[in-house]
């Protein structure tokens, strides 16, 4: 709409213009040059027509528009409310409907909502890939190719991440949020070993390195130099980071590096053991706070937490408080900077009534508008231009090093569930295998085997 609107403008100053040089050069010449005595209200006419037409978009566009949006944990997450009040703030002929659809099983209670006679959605914040696949499956959204054409919206902005979510040729949604993965570290361990810290181009192999010279046995007085949650992305997803491979590959043999670091690790006491982590339920913020934890792999999410538990005394900041982040490390030959990341995005429904209006919301809060409500609560938007980085990087407690605002600056971020048609069976296969090998019910290459035989099963379904 709001291109149209712009279009017709451009063309009456156009044509207001021509006729305006064409009265000009009639004044200075002789009547012979003058042009046909009916060319001028035909003209007139036309400038008429394209100021009635201008009229009508501009009323069009002044014409209240109420935007239905499904979203989660509205109370607990304060960038909701920051995206709405901006966006009308900026669009006073538009209100923004906002409907917590909770944050359990989301995506299964928005794709039934959305399969339903009675779905009156405009707009959906799509949580995670299989999600996202199930919706674009059920035909409930609508490809945002012609839209994203049409108002030149560039898509390296996002960093290769609407790449991995394409399907068939056509786009669906566009990310606004995205966390990408980092390496935590406790500065004052470094310190107390006499090691220098990491960098923001570091191998795994000098990544493994550095976390047997941070590590300590020593009882009572115990370091472990790196840390890994029971997560099967904590391992898994850092053999993907060679930009060669995916979790949907159906072969897994390119794991095995990876997870022979890992459990060299906990055999010689490096990390703490997978085993007993799930027994005594460990979560990876208890394992960083504890002050015994040199290097943590995890998400940028955890930026936000370990700031407000600093300032509130829930984190004791003799234990933890000075610590810092990294980029992730990378294989070997692989640009810094490359990292794993999950994205947010926002869809439009195949059943609004005013998609051109969702539209302008979905671009709206994408781009670099919403990109800046985001920061400014401390949470990672998916445009991070240097204004945004700069807003994360001045927050209080954020590190004040150098290398810690570099860590913010992304070259490729792999997406942690790429689309796929089978992904949420494929990603329980890997789920199920992972677990096994990481208990010692199964060995390394077991593991692996028994993940190529069953996702290959699935892919060829």
């Amino acid at each position: 709409m709001k291109k149209r609107f712009l279009s017709t403008l451009l063309s009456v100053a156009m044509v207001s213009a021509l006729l305006t040089g064409c009265g000009t050069q009639e004044a200075a010449t002789s009547t012979d040059t003058a042009a046909p005595a009916d060319t001028a209200p035909a003209a007139k006419e036309e400038v008429k027509q394209e100021a009635a037409t201008t009229a009508e978009a501009a009323e069009e566009k002044a014409e209240p528009v109420t935007l239905k949006w499904a979203i989660w944990d509205e109370s607990q997450t304060q960038y909701w409310g920051d995206i709405k009040a901006a966006y009308e703030a900026a669009n006073p002929n538009v209100t923004i409907e906002m409907v917590d659809l909770g944050s359990t099983d989301y995506m299964t209670v928005l794709a039934t909502e959305l399969s339903g006679t009675g779905s009156d959605f405009d707009v959906v914040t799509v949580k995670d890939v299989p999600g996202y696949a199930t919706l674009v499956q059920k035909n409930v959204i609508l490809p945002l190719d012609d839209y994203i054409s049409a108002d030149g919206v560039d898509l390296s902005q996002y960093a290769g991440a609407t790449d991995q979510v394409v399907v068939d040729g056509k786009l669906y949604e566009l990310p606004f949020r995205n966390d990408f993965w980092v390496l935590f570290y406790n500065k004052d361990l470094f310190d107390a070993a006499g090691v220098s810290y990491p960098t923001n181009d570091m191998t795994w192999e000098e990544y493994d390195a550095l976390a047997r010279q941070l590590a300590d046995p020593t009882f009572g007085e115990q370091v472990y130099g790196c840390h890994y949650h029971t997560w099967r992305s904590t391992v898994q997803l850092c053999a993907v980071l060679d930009g060669k491979h995916t979790i949907l590959d159906g072969n897994y043999d390119f794991m095995k590096p990876t997870y022979e670091m890992v459990l060299n690790q906990e055999k010689d006491g490096i990390c703490r053991s997978y085993s007993d982590l799930k027994t005594e339920g460990l979560h990876y913020s208890a394992a960083f706070s504890a002050g015994d934890t040199a290097m943590l792999n995890m998400g940028s999410w955890f930026i936000a937490t370990l700031i407000s538990n600093l300032a509130s005394g829930e984190y004791d900041s003799s234990l933890c408080g000075n610590w810092g982040i990294v980029k992730y490390p990378h294989a070997e030959g692989v640009e810094p900077g490359s990292t794993l990341g999950t994205i947010t995005g926002l869809a439009v429904t195949t059943v609004s009534d005013t998609p051109d209006a969702a539209w302008d919301f979905v671009k709206w809060v994408s781009g670099k508008e919403g990109a800046a409500v985001m920061a400014s609560s401390g949470n990672f938007p998916a445009i991070m231009t240097a204004e945004v980085k700069d807003a994360i990087a001045a927050m209080d407690g954020f590190p004040q090093d150098a290398n810690s605002k570099e860590a913010l600056n992304v070259s490729n971020l792999y997406l942690e569930v790429p689309y796929g048609d089978n992904v949420s069976e494929i990603n329980s296969v890997l789920d199920t295998y992972h677990g096994a090998i990481m208990s010692g019910e199964m060995s390394i290459d077991e593991g692996i085997s028994a993940m190529n035989d069953e996702v290959s099963k699935l892919l060829n379904q």
